[in-house]
């Protein structure tokens, strides 16, 4: 049932009403998760409801327990995660020094709409403590995504990543890799849902219509 998938998501990362319905329109993962298209995702009134359903027949507590047991029974807790990162490290793009030419380690990058030269440092991160456990530095014109592979933690079952790194889970070096992977959507995905009205808008449009029945 999709509402009481969603509704154990909320549980499990802490997401408002508001915060779950527009977490489901962005995050693909989420969605196959909770067995939903774009054009089915509940609202947060509906999401509201349901919870309130669940507490006033006090079943809420009980179905979190059960579930939450029998993932950590099977090891499926999601409890360590990675998130992943570049960043790129200027070099002096001037061929103005004693060897007349530049670094060859170094290349050239365009980044949005502007280009920089030098390296890049391919970081990985731990998303509880913050701490850094892995670094790979590269000529700058190296793909942030195939570089993934060595910055994850064997130990980790999470990955997080911004949406430079889309298509990530796909590459050949990640094929049986048991990982739950969050990218960010592109912003060309935010833009096609531009004409959709947002949450709080329909909000308020429900209790005019309420207040004037």
């Amino acid at each position: 049932m999709a509402v009481l998938r969603i509704h154990l998501m909320q549980n499990w990362f802490g997401y408002s009403d508001p915060a779950m319905e527009e977490a489901l329109y962005e995050t693909t993962i989420l969605r196959q998760f909770a067995g939903l298209s774009l054009d089915r995702i509940p609202d947060e009134t509906t999401i509201l409801n349901f919870r309130r359903l669940l507490e006033k027949h006090e079943l809420a507590g009980g179905i979190l327990q059960v579930i939450n047991g029998y993932l950590g029974d099977r090891g499926l807790m999601l409890r360590q995660g990675t998130v992943v990162d570049a960043t790129i490290i200027h070099a002096p793009s001037s061929t103005k020094n004693k060897n007349g030419k530049r670094d060859p380690e170094m290349h050239q990058t365009k980044k949005g709409n502007q280009y920089y030269f030098g390296a890049k440092a391919h970081i990985g991160v731990d998303d509880e403590s913050g701490l850094v456990h892995s670094v790979m530095v590269t000529a700058a014109n190296v793909a942030d995504v195939t570089q993934v592979d060595k910055l994850l933690d064997s130990e980790k079952n999470v990955i997080c990543a911004d949406a430079g790194y889309t298509g990530v889970e796909k590459r050949e070096e990640h094929e049986g890799r048991e990982v739950i992977w969050q990218i960010a959507a592109r912003r060309s995905t935010y833009k096609s849902m531009e004409n959709r009205v947002p949450c709080t808008k329909r909000y308020a449009d429900r209790e005019s219509q309420g207040s004037g029945s």
